[in-house]
């Protein structure tokens, strides 16, 4: 069974900085793009940043400069370095591993992460 769990969400001021990490069991993320999305309250789930299994990454316009994602494939955890916080940061960060063979498509979600940036 394929389990992603993610860590690192916390209560931060803003301009502050967390690494969220998400690490996967059950299955090697090699092959796998790992994304980052969030979902504020009253708000659609939305991608935050992607990686593909090749390291190649996609970062959304509204946090680019400020989040980067990562992966380490023999830790098999993906990373979500956040800087420079914002209140508007402030969701529940899910992890996703996604992978596409023939016509099979895998798809697993973490629990999510609460990020709360506050004063």
């Amino acid at each position: 069974q394929v389990q992603l769990v993610e860590s690192g969400g916390d209560l931060v001021q803003p301009g502050g900085s967390l690494r969220l990490s998400c690490v996967a069991s059950g299955t090697r993320i090699n092959n796998y793009d790992m994304g980052w999305y969030r979902q504020a309250p009253g708000k659609q789930r939305e991608l935050v940043a992607a990686i593909t299994s090749g390291g190649s990454t996609d970062i959304a316009d509204s946090v680019k400069g400020r989040f980067t994602i990562s992966r380490d494939n023999t830790k098999n955890t993906a990373y979500l370095q956040m800087n420079s916080l914002e209140p508007e940061d402030t969701a529940v960060f899910y992890c996703n591993a996604r992978a596409v063979t023939g016509w099979r498509t895998y798809d697993y979600w973490g629990q999510g992460t609460q990020v709360t940036v506050s004063s």
